[in-house]
């Protein structure tokens, strides 16, 4: 318990060093809480980016009221900054860890059948795929549908059937 105070501190009055070790732990739990909570839980933006906006505003708004010494939380905020660089750095890098922080394609429909597996894994649902074919298409039918995949985003990509040029399209 010792060792741990030593590293994180106790109290209000931390250094440079602890505060940038907080920042560095809240950092990660931030990212492992938006890998549980899915991509669908932040919208447009993946979890991460959404983890640094949240960190920094807490880390510097505590800067803003006083709450922490000035140095030491913006100390915190670049560690916060440079801990998702380098994370983003690394899954550039090194592919087989960008699946496990940005996840992985999953294709929850194809050729006119739900995968019920992938439908779970993504925390998605039917009517979620057919409110974005209602959306995306302006229909309630999937027949013009071939694959439908999550993006990075929590949005759904679709991919359209291609249409056989034999067949009419529309009458004059």
């Amino acid at each position: 318990m010792g060792m741990l105070i030593a590293i994180f501190g106790e109290g209000k009055d931390l250094s440079s060093l602890q505060m940038g070790m907080r920042a560095a732990a809240v950092f990660f739990a931030s990212l492992f809480a938006g890998w549980i909570s899915g991509r669908r839980s932040f919208g447009q933006r993946s979890s991460s980016y959404h983890g640094v906006a949240v960190l920094l505003g807490a880390t510097l708004s505590r800067v803003i009221v006083g709450a922490s010494p000035s140095i030491p939380s913006v100390i915190a905020s670049l560690v916060i900054v440079s801990l998702h660089r380098a994370l983003v750095w690394a899954c550039v890098h090194l592919r087989r860890l960008e699946p496990l922080v940005v996840g992985v394609a999953r294709e929850v429909f194809r050729d006119g059948q739900f995968n019920a597996c992938q439908l779970s894994a993504a925390l998605i649902t039917r009517a979620d795929v057919l409110e974005t074919v209602r959306k995306e298409l302006g229909t309630q039918s999937l027949e013009k549908v071939s694959i439908a995949i999550p993006k990075r985003n929590g949005e759904l990509s679709l991919i359209r059937k291609e249409m056989d040029p034999a067949v009419p399209t529309s009458w004059p």
